[in-house]
């Protein structure tokens, strides 16, 4: 399974998954070593807030992407794109995909500032 982390350092786990340009990707399966198997580095027109949903995308490789606080919009542009969106207060990459796989991702509270208005097919 892979999943795709939003980092702005390539270490640790960053807010705002729709702005995000860069992911980690680690290939990972329950009770195994998560492991990466490459970085995504997105242009300003790729990042996942204005990409729209009917072109093909770097992050489309993945099941799962997992970032920090994010909108309403991202969730479901995520999953119109048919890749689960994860949420976590988590910031270490390889502890939130043992998290997942555990079904104890302490999840990140929604952000103050709705993005609803970022959803748009």
């Amino acid at each position: 399974m892979k999943f795709a982390v939003a980092t702005q350092d390539f270490r640790t786990i960053a807010t705002h998954g729709g702005r995000a340009r860069r992911f980690l990707v680690l290939e990972a399966e329950a009770g195994g070593v998560p492991v990466e198997v490459k970085r995504i580095e997105l242009g300003e027109d790729e990042v996942l807030h204005v990409a729209g949903d009917g072109r093909p995308h770097p992050i489309d490789e993945v099941q799962v992407v997992v970032t920090g606080s994010s909108g309403q919009g991202f969730i479901n542009h995520m999953r119109r794109r048919g890749i689960e969106p994860v949420t976590t207060v988590e910031t270490d990459p390889v502890q939130a995909i043992r998290d997942y796989f555990a079904g104890t991702v302490k999840a990140a509270p929604a952000p103050e500032h709705p993005h609803d208005h970022h959803d748009h097919p």
